[in-house]
Formats: structure tokens, C-alpha cells, sequence
């Protein structure tokens, strides 16, 4: 009788030890990870990402989501006879659409995600964004905002219990208090940068940054935050990434040890991306001075 053939097994402890140093180095760290795009469309999708968020609980890291939701509000703005209208990739937001918007992230998106964690044996807790975020509007976009300063408290008293905060991209307004519509991906930035996190992760439907964007094949692996305007300049960054890089870059400057964008619409890219040698998508890196 042939002895039995262990090579799969082999190959599967290889795969963690190849992970092991980057456990050691990221343990009781801060990952802050954005998911949205049409990485959020397909409930499985989801659940697989929410069930890796829940490996990185596991292993010791503090994960922290900040969720988008843009399909879904322009779903229920299309059932309310509400026309969408972007400008330079940001939705106008009416105070009538605000509502909408607020419903869509607060009942629907954010517990969902929330509820997934938790039964996947995480332990998970929504936080409304205006209960995070203060912001001033944008002119212009109506009850559109940026992000200008912080309430950390639920924040910091979820990952103090180890609990991962499930954050919705609204801010409360400075002055007002009402709620504002924040672009997910600046909301994400923002609050990476407050936590100084060791990680920004961008989960989309993007690999990451190309060469040529039609090409998966030309993926560019790595990029020194210094080459991010030439690469504007020249067109390799362009439309929709231009505010996401940027704000990688404003992201780097203010702390946060690396950026990684990733498709989600890959079975387990963000581990893939964060601990193995080779990585899956663009990371972004600040450039040495």
C-alpha cells in the first residue's frame, strides 16, 4: 500500500506560515476597511467578506468598517421618483433624498453587515456616521459634506471591548446638526487617519491601479504616494480614483502605515493582498523623503 499523499495539507500549513509574520506584525493593530461598489451587490460576496473581517478578529487585529451603499440609495431614489444627479463623482443630496439616504444606510445596510458579523461569531456594533463624524456642506451639492472633525468615543469604546464598529458614511453638520451626505471613500480616509490605522483597505469592483484600465494584466502592485500626481497627469489615474488616491495619499501623510485597494469581488482578496508576499491588488506607500 502507497503511503498517503499529504501535499495538500503540506501546501495549506505553507500558506500560514507564510501569514504568520505578518500576524505578528499587524497583532492589535488597527485595520480600517472600506467596502462598497458593486463588491456589496451580491449577498454571498458579502458574507465572504464579512466572514474574512471576522479572520482578522480572530487573529488579533481591530478591523473597523466604514460601508458605502450608492446603489442601493439610487435604487430607493428611483422607487421615490428621484431623479440622481452627480457632480465630479459626488451625488447631489436634496433634503428630501437625505432621508432616503439615512433610511437605506440605517435600516438596511449597516445592520445587515452588523448581523452578518456577529453570525459568523464576530462581534460587530453599528454606529451611525453623525454620531461620528461632524462635517461642513459642500456648496453647491445641497446636504453634501466633508468630513472636518470627530466623535471617537463609540468608536474607541467598541474597539476597547474588542468589538468591530460597523460605521455609515454620514456626518452631522457643524453649525446645524442635520445629517450629510459623505462620500465613503473620504469618510473612510478621514477615519483612518484619526485612528492612525496600521491599514486602509478599499474594497471595490476594481483590481486596483493600472496601467491600462481595460487590462487586468497591467496592474501596477505598488505606488510611492510622490508618483500619485504624475500618475494623475499622465492619465494612469483618472475619473473616480482621482479622489480616492488623493485622499490614500492625505491618508499617508497623516499616519496611516499602508494603503490597499482590492477587488472584492475576489474570494478572500483582502487576505490575500495583506498576508501573502505577492499580494492581489495596489498598495500604496509613502514615499520615503
Amino acid at each position: 500500500m502507497s503511503a498517503p499523499d499529504f501535499q495538500q495539507q503540506i501546501d495549506k500549513a505553507a500558506v500560514l506560515l507564510e501569514a504568520l509574520p505578518y500576524f505578528q506584525q499587524f497583532r492589535g493593530q488597527t485595520f480600517l476597511i472600506k467596502v462598497g461598489g458593486s463588491a456589496m451587490d451580491d449577498p454571498e460576496r458579502v458574507k465572504n467578506l464579512l466572514r474574512d473581517v471576522v479572520f482578522l478578529e480572530i487573529a488579533g487585529i481591530n478591523p473597523v468598517l466604514v460601508h458605502g451603499g450608492g446603489k442601493a440609495i439610487s435604487a430607493a431614489m428611483a422607487e421615490s421618483g428621484l431623479k440622481p444627479k452627480f457632480v465630479n463623482g459626488l451625488r447631489v443630496t436634496t433634503d428630501e433624498a437625505m432621508i432616503l439616504v439615512e433610511k437605506t444606510l440605517s435600516q438596511t445596510i449597516n445592520p445587515g453587515l452588523v448581523s452578518n458579523i456577529n453570525d459568523f461569531g464576530g462581534r460587530a456594533l453599528g454606529v451611525a456616521g453623525n454620531e461620528v463624524f461632524v462635517g461642513e456642506r459642500i456648496p453647491d451639492l445641497g446636504r453634501v459634506g466633508k468630513v472636518v472633525d470627530f466623535d471617537m468615543s463609540k468608536v474607541l469604546a467598541a474597539l476597547a471591548s474588542e468589538i468591530t464598529p460597523v460605521v455609515s458614511p454620514v456626518a452631522s453638520e457643524v453649525d446645524t446638526k442635520l445629517p450629510l451626505n459623505v462620500n465613503a471613500d473620504l469618510a473612510a480616509s478621514a477615519l483612518a487617519s484619526k485612528l492612525k490605522a496600521a491599514k486602509l483597505v478599499y474594497l471595490s469592483d476594481v483590481i486596483g491601479l493600472c496601467k491600462d484600465k481595460d487590462d487586468p494584466s497591467t496592474l501596477i502592485s505598488s505606488v510611492q504616494s510622490g508618483s500619485v500626481e504624475a500618475m494623475i497627469e499622465d492619465g494612469t489615474i483618472a475619473g473616480g480614483m482621482i479622489p480616492k488616491v488623493r485622499s490614500s495619499v492625505d491618508a499617508l501623510n497623516a499616519g496611516v502605515g499602508k494603503v490597499h485597494m482590492v477587488d472584492g469581488r475576489i474570494p478572500h482578496s483582502m487576505l490575500l493582498e495583506i498576508f501573502t508576499e505577492s499580494g492581489i491588488g495596489t498598495e500604496i506607500v509613502k514615499s520615503e523623503s
